[in-house]
């Protein structure tokens, strides 16, 4: 019968971990996909422009 209350507690703890663990995993902001894709292209156009302007040679 102990190993009733021994399952349980695996499960509460696993719960606990598999919630923490998705908390800041993804994050919706309600975009849909291609306005998700341009925004993050012209983030990525943004920061190849601040690199190129710095002389970083990794960004060429």
């Amino acid at each position: 019968m102990t190993r009733g209350n021994q399952r349980e507690l695996a499960r509460q703890k696993n719960a606990k971990k598999q919630s923490e663990h998705g908390k800041g995993k993804k994050s919706e902001d309600g975009l849909s996909s291609a306005a998700r894709k341009q925004r993050d292209a012209e983030i990525m156009q943004q920061k190849q422009k601040k690199a190129n302007e710095k002389g970083d040679p990794k960004a060429k």
